[in-house]
């Protein structure tokens, strides 16, 4: 192995990449370093140039590839590798849910101290391209200028609308086709964009604070509706009629158009006011046979397809008999609450966020269900011993954390509700695993089933069925 001496670029040659990290990078060993390789794949031999050492382990790119792993693929992309998103193209969509159950797995054994063996298989997501109902694109102008730009030696339209360029908040990668949304998002997206350069529409600039457009944002539905709301920061009237009339013209399959004023210093739309320009505020979305109202500040899965089936097999997990009281724990816009509402006696819900309390009752109402009911607050604040006496001592409790996990408080409340069953989602098996560790004196962990929702990502959900021991 060499040695690294100051301003020198430390080369170790012919690592095998044996893993792949949770984080998503490839993992090598040189000597006793182990060594976390962007872009690299288990089965590669290559050398390796490293960015970061510490005493113990060293982040690396790749310097030479020498030989291919049997798991690489071609990226489909031509953003890939500049792009922060879709960081697996390179591999196999096959290997990468083999990775991302080992991963899990190995979380739920290290963190948590849990037997895998029974684990079931992951569940693939069906569509891996174009899965994905909502994306936020960022106005700039500081364009990111790849090799090939800079190599061209001429001037640049500086101006950019797409995606921010990883570790660098001030640079914007324009996109010119994205894959993980279906049109017509690209085609609003690249519209957009032209318009914008036609009539001289300023971009954002993220360091000053200054600039007419900010955002683009776009959801879709499976109903086949689309919303679209531009997020300006510093424009004249004329200019925001303009850029609305634009795209109620050019698009009239969107069905709800919005616009914005942040002047913030950040991108967080939560407390602004939302515009209507032309159609409704909202957009409506469908799983099975239930109807959820979208409004451009709501929470709901972001790959409706492969939902369904998560909530599918939470359902399962759960095995109502239909006379059971359920708490939904950060229950978001009530999306699980309302799916399974027809299966139970009851359904109790509790979400930080109030709005989305507000998007939840509706939902309720929207659909005819009258057997939920809703609080907002924090989680920890809220499930005290004088709500679990107002409402009842649940029967199952369903819990789907943010990815930080649930706050030890409320693992304690569930400790003392001494619920028959705990579904746990999450989407970040290293937290789940703790609070699972956490649970053990009281409840057997007795199914395990990993979800992929972010095909060519290292992200993954996971459910967790609890029974508590007899």
């Amino acid at each position: 192995m060499s040695r690294r001496k100051p301003g020198t670029v430390t080369i170790i040659p012919n690592v095998q990449i044996i893993d792949i990290a949770e984080e998503g990078k490839g993992v090598g060993k040189a000597d006793e370093l182990v060594i976390f390789v962007d872009k690299a794949v288990p089965g590669d031999v290559v050398d390796v140039r490293l960015t970061k050492k510490k005493k113990n382990f060293a982040e690396a790119i790749i310097a030479q590839l020498h030989e291919k792993s049997a798991l690489r693929t071609d990226p489909f992309c031509p953003h890939f590798g500049t792009c922060g998103g879709c960081k697996w193209q390179h591999m196999s969509y096959d290997s990468q849910l083999k990775f991302k159950q080992k991963n899990v797995e190995a979380a739920l054994q290290r963190l948590g101290k849990i037997d895998t063996s029974f684990a079931e298989p992951i569940l693939g997501s069906e569509n891996n391209r174009y899965y994905r109902n909502k994306l936020e694109f960022t106005f700039s102008n500081k364009r990111w200028l790849d090799r090939t730009d800079i190599e061209r030696d001429e001037d640049f339209d500086m101006n950019a609308l797409g995606f921010h360029v990883p570790l660098r908040f001030d640079k914007i990668l324009d996109i010119e086709h994205c894959y993980l949304q279906d049109e017509p998002s690209n085609q609003i997206r690249n519209s957009v964009r032209k318009y914008a350069l036609e009539n001289s529409l300023s971009f954002y600039d993220l360091r000053n604070h200054e600039g007419v457009l900010r955002n683009l944002i776009i959801r879709t539905s499976s109903t086949g509706e689309v919303m679209v709301a531009v997020v300006f920061a510093y424009p004249e009237q004329e200019q925001v009629d303009g850029l609305m009339n634009f795209l109620k013209t050019e698009f009239p399959q969107i069905t709800s158009l919005l616009y914005i004023i942040n002047q913030k210093k950040n991108d967080t739309i939560f407390d602004q006011d939302v515009v209507t320009f032309s159609g409704r505020d909202h957009i409506f979305e469908e799983m099975d046979g239930i109807r959820f109202k979208i409004g451009v500040k709501s929470f709901y899965q972001t790959n409706s397809e492969q939902a369904f089936e998560l909530y599918k097999i939470t359902r399962e997990f759960a095995g109502f008999k239909g006379d059971e009281l359920v708490y939904d724990l950060y229950t978001g816009a009530g999306t699980i609450a309302n799916f399974i509402a027809k299966d139970v006696k009851q359904v109790v819900g509790v979400e930080y966020v109030p709005t989305a309390i507000e998007d939840a009752k509706f939902n309720s109402a929207l659909n005819g269900i009258n057997n939920t009911i809703f609080y907002a607050g924090d989680m920890k604040d809220i499930l005290t011993g004088e709500f679990i006496t107002e409402h009842g001592k649940p029967d199952v409790v369903i819990t789907d954390p943010p990815r930080a996990g649930m706050h030890a408080d409320v693992v304690q409340r569930l400790l003392e509700m001494e619920a028959e069953k705990i579904v746990y989602v999450s989407c970040n098996a290293a937290t789940q695993a703790r609070d699972l560790e956490l649970l053990k004196d009281k409840y057997d962990v007795v199914r395990i089933k990993p979800v992929d929702m972010f095909p060519h990502t290292q992200h993954v959900e996971n459910v967790v069925l609890l029974r508590l021991k007899a």
